[in-house]
């Protein structure tokens, strides 16, 4: 087929196979543009994901390249453990800092997509946890292209259409089995070649260079320190600027107000725990402590034993609530995001 008139970017995480089968099983055979997909997948496992999508639907995956031509009517999916970006009408593959906990993910490629494709950049929003994708939908609405998310009855998983949905309403909910008749109306209605001159905003290229691991820091491009520390790398948390609240460490690890508080309960509860296997240490060192100082008839001794045993039972009965606590308070956070 000829060159792609546009541009579609696909994100999607818990739940996302099944959307994703049904969204590639409804695009056109000859479909005038190309297709790129993340799906948040663990860093270090092996991704078989092209296969399954060239068997369920009419177009051709596969993995994506670092610096291959997008071609019309193809499906190119992002590898484990790199971002994928795209640069006027190349793929650039990318190690750059995670994004919302993940690499993969869908900020970075619909950011970029966004700044290069302009108008001519469609993004699609499936099935997932959190709120990946959310900003860089924005994005691409900012610069004239079109946001499509899967409807809350048709997601698995909800959370990423709907925070996806919150940030840019004038994005089209449907089903995933029905986007491809819209997309390929979308794409039939752009004409003309794609002029690959990058958008203006220094906001957008910053973000778009720090994902391709360019030489820059949050603070130089505007960021305000936040207070908070990086859940990835414990460094300051600057607040960076645009419509939707978001952080950056100094080297670029990303996190949205959402992600940021999950991240964030999931290292409280790890501290809780190691303090609780402490104090459980503590008990059973001072029990046998005060068995042995009672064998060897030190009274005083093993009564000390005894209290420091009890002491440290009563605190790690106190961390158990605690975290039992946290997991209330973790499962009943509101699943819509706070405007």
């Amino acid at each position: 087929m000829a060159g792609p008139r546009g541009i579609v970017v696909v994100g999607a995480s818990a739940g996302g196979v099944e959307a994703l089968r049904a969204f590639v099983g409804g695009l056109p055979a000859r479909l005038p543009g190309a297709v790129c997909v993340v799906l948040h997948v663990p860093r270090t496992s092996t991704s078989v994901l092209p296969q399954i999508l060239s068997r369920s639907g009419p177009l051709p995956a596969a993995h994506a390249t670092d610096g291959a031509v997008f071609e019309a009517g193809r499906v190119y999916v992002a590898p484990p453990n790199s971002h994928l970006l795209v640069r006027d009408g190349r793929m650039r593959l990318s190690h750059g800092p995670i994004e919302n906990g993940h690499r993969p993910a869908a900020d970075p490629l619909f950011r970029s997509a966004a700044r290069w494709w302009g108008a001519a950049a469609l993004g699609v929003v499936l099935s997932g946890n959190r709120d990946d994708g959310a900003d860089g939908l924005a994005e691409i609405d900012r610069q004239g292209g079109a946001a499509l998310v899967q409807d809350d009855g048709d997601a698995l998983y909800p959370s990423m259409p709907r925070h996806a949905a919150a940030l840019v309403p004038t994005a089209r909910a449907m089903p995933a089995a029905m986007m491809g008749a819209a997309l390929a109306e979308l794409l039939d209605g752009l004409r003309g070649p794609v002029p690959w001159e990058p958008v203006e905003g220094a906001a957008v290229e910053a973000e778009d260079a720090m994902a391709a691991l360019a030489d820059l820091t949050a603070e130089q491009v505007g960021g305000v320190p936040a207070g908070f520390g990086c859940p990835s790398c414990h460094g300051a948390l600057f607040e960076m600027p645009g419509p939707a609240v978001r952080f950056r460490c100094r080297v670029g690890h990303a996190w949205s107000t959402s992600g940021l508080l999950d991240e964030l309960g999931g290292a409280l509860e790890g501290a809780l725990w190691m303090a609780l296997r402490s104090l459980e240490e503590k008990a059973a060192l001072s029990r046998r402590m005060a068995e042995s100082a009672a064998f060897r008839h030190m009274a005083p001794a093993a009564e000390r034993y005894a209290e420091l045993a009890g002491d440290a039972e009563a605190a790690g009965e106190t961390i158990r609530r605690l975290i039992e606590r946290l997991g209330e308070l973790r499962s009943g956070a509101p699943e819509e995001p706070v405007a």
